[in-house]
This record gives C-alpha cells, sequence and structure tokens, in this order.
C-alpha cells in the first residue's frame, strides 16, 4: 500500500534524518495540517496527503513508527506575504503558490527559488497494512 506524507522543512532541519529514493525509514505519523496545505498546495493534491511525520509529539503516547520504503520523493516551495489586516512582519503561504518538484534525496536543507521558499516534502511511503515495509 502506498501513503502520501508531509514531511515539513523545519521538522527535517531540526531533528530529521536525510533520505532517499529506496531508503526504508520508520516515521512517527499524525494527520495532516489540511488548512494549511490546501492553502499552498490546492484541494486536489493537499487532499491526497494521508499523514504528516512528527518529531515533536502531539501525537499521543500509544502511536507506534510507521515503517516503509521511500518511493518518491518532491520539494515543496511557495511564496509567503503578510495577510491583509495583519501585521507586516506576520507572514502566511499565498494561496495556490505552491511549486512541486521531484527530487531524488531529502536532508532538509533545499535552496529557496527567489520568492518561493522551501516548505517540506512530499513523500510517497510503500507500507503494509501494519506500518512494516513491504
Amino acid at each position: 500500500m502506498a501513503i502520501k506524507v508531509w514531511v515539513d522543512d523545519w521538522q527535517m532541519q531540526c531533528c530529521g534524518e536525510p533520505f532517499a529514493i529506496g531508503d526504508e525509514v520508520s516515521w512517527t505519523l499524525r494527520d495532516p495540517d489540511t488548512e494549511w496545505l490546501e492553502l499552498v498546495l490546492g484541494n486536489d493534491l493537499a487532499g491526497s496527503i494521508d499523514q504528516a511525520e512528527e518529531h515533536h509529539g502531539g501525537v499521543g503516547e500509544d502511536v507506534t513508527h510507521t515503517r516503509g520504503i521511500v518511493a518518491a520523493i518532491h520539494t515543496v516551495h511557495c511564496r509567503y506575504a503578510p495577510i491583509s489586516g495583519g501585521a507586516d512582519t506576520a507572514l502566511y503561504p499565498v494561496a495556490g503558490s505552491g511549486v512541486v518538484d521531484a527530487v531524488r534525496s531529502a536532508d532538509g536543507w533545499i535552496p529557496d527559488r527567489g520568492e518561493l521558499k522551501f516548505a517540506g516534502y512530499l513523500v510517497q511511503l510503500t507500507v503494509e497494512q501494519d506500518g512494516r515495509s513491504a
């Protein structure tokens, strides 16, 4: 079974281990922030994301690691700007500005692309039903 996992840039930079296509990973997963992902990626792509990788808790103590084989990796970049009526220093993703590009590996340190800032990865994992790698 294949699942699509969102990996935040900051989570990867803080505590993540680099990975590449074909690697086996063991991640703690949680429900994705669908509202944020829809803003950046649009409803269709955001709706295809099954889980989000989590290093910093908030997922419950009984959650186990999901093991899988990395089948595909895509970087996501987007624009950020202040929202109308908000503080000029608070930046939010600009709706529909997300750009997705395929890559072979991930280390968390993808360069920005001008106005487009690195936001995270979309990773396709191949897993068995019980969470063990296929």
